[in-house]
């Protein structure tokens, strides 16, 4: 059930509606900011206008869970005799829609930067140095991270335009698989063993990130090997292969990675590999808080039972919402993958993370204190039942030992 809302129905509006353009400030990062690194270049602050070409880690680790806490919680749900009109809107779609073009913009541009022999026009001599090289690889990869979620939120539409435009946005970053992997196999799997996209309790991070990328990979072209031979026969057969998602997915990053080398030579090579990483390694912080320890306990017929709102931790911080287009609202997208952003609410008995997702990202990466601060939530959650956990294997032994009178 969605949480109370004290909005009443007649006169109900979304008080969000304009922030909602707040979802292109990734895909606008380069492009803003480069009239203050000419500004500082002017003025003799080069060192500090270096500092700006990491705009994007900044604005990932220090501004969005700082303005999280500032903000604090979203607080307004959609009732549900709104929602067809929200989903009707093509204002929302437009704020999506938009956000591919710049993406691209940015890209290009960032690609020119890096690579050029003389930025003069930046007002600087000569090259990039390579601490601000990274820094842009940096921002532009975390452009591809949310540029991943943007897909997400149309990947599940069935227009063919939306889907096309997932396949567009995840181009960037050579994660074409995600669109088929994520729909027709997450979804499926979520909060089981099974699912290479759920993290497990005591998996760290650096655990989860290789077992996730590449089981997500394997899933995908299982998944649609599957799909091809039930539609046309033998996947494997050359004559297959433009109706494969995953090969059509891929070969938008070969073209696309093939242009910006053509324009800008072979020195882009190490731009397009740390943005790529990067971007996938976001991704994978988010899918890895998304699920923490969580499971759907198996029915005596062997089945796993019906996700519900507690099989996704959930956040409603209301900065992170806006830049990710709620995707922390994500025990209701899990229910409802079709529904869109704009018209997803804050579930009843979902478990509830200690702050935005833009502040734990970064702590995803500290085992010891994503542990510290997540282990007994997750126990709490399942009532000290370690047996109801979703539970990493070389740990099992261990936290029944410690846990057993509970799970007994």
């Amino acid at each position: 059930m969605p949480a109370e809302s004290a909005d009443s129905t007649p006169d109900w509006r979304d008080k969000k509606r304009r922030l909602w353009m707040m979802g292109l400030v990734f895909p606008t990062l380069t492009i803003t900011v480069t009239p203050f690194i000419w500004g500082m270049n002017q003025l003799g602050w080069y060192p500090a206008s270096q500092v700006l070409f990491w705009i994007g880690p900044i604005l990932l680790y220090v501004v969005m869970p700082t303005l999280d806490v500032h903000f604090g919680a979203d607080g307004q749900n959609p009732p549900d005799d709104v929602a067809r009109r929200l989903e009707e809107d093509k204002y929302y779609r437009a704020c999506v829609f938009a956000f591919v073009p710049l993406q691209y913009l940015s890209l290009f541009l960032a690609a020119g930067v890096f690579t050029a022999p003389n930025l003069s026009w930046l007002g600087q001599e000569g090259p990039l140095g390579w601490p601000a090289k990274i820094g842009l690889a940096l921002s532009i990869g975390a452009l591809g991270g949310v540029g991943i979620n943007t897909a997400h939120e149309m990947g599940h539409k069935k227009a063919s335009l939306e889907r096309w435009l997932s396949k567009i946005s995840l181009a960037q970053t050579g994660y074409g698989h995600f669109f088929i992997e994520h729909n027709r196999g997450h979804h499926v799997r979520v909060a089981t063993p099974e699912d290479p996209s759920s993290a497990r309790f005591g998996e760290t991070y650096w655990e989860f990130l290789p077992r996730s990328v590449v089981g997500s990979l394997r899933s995908a072209l299982r998944l649609e090997a599957k799909r091809i031979r039930q539609k046309v026969g033998n996947p494997w057969n050359p004559r297959t292969y433009l109706l494969n998602d995953a090969l059509n997915a891929w070969l938008m990053t070969v073209v696309l990675w093939a242009v910006l080398i053509a324009l800008c030579g072979w020195a882009l090579l190490p731009f397009l590999l740390i943005q790529a990483a990067f971007g996938i390694s976001l991704l994978e912080a988010v899918n890895y808080l998304e699920h923490y320890g969580l499971l759907r306990q198996k029915k005596a017929n062997g089945r796993y039972e019906r996700c519900t709102p507690e099989h996704s931790w959930n956040s409603d911080h209301i900065v992170t919402n806006l830049l990710l287009y709620h995707l922390q609202r994500h025990s209701d997208h899990h229910a409802n993958p079709t529904r869109r952003y704009q018209s997803l609410r804050s579930m009843d008995g979902s478990p509830t993370l200690p702050c935005g997702y833009g502040a734990l990202i970064g702590l995803t990466y500290i085992p010891p204190l994503w542990r510290r601060l997540m282990d007994h939530r997750v126990l709490e959650h399942y009532g000290g039942d370690v047996s109801r956990v979703n539970m990493q294997p070389r740990l099992r032994a261990k936290t029944l030992a410690r846990y057993g009178a509970a799970a007994a």
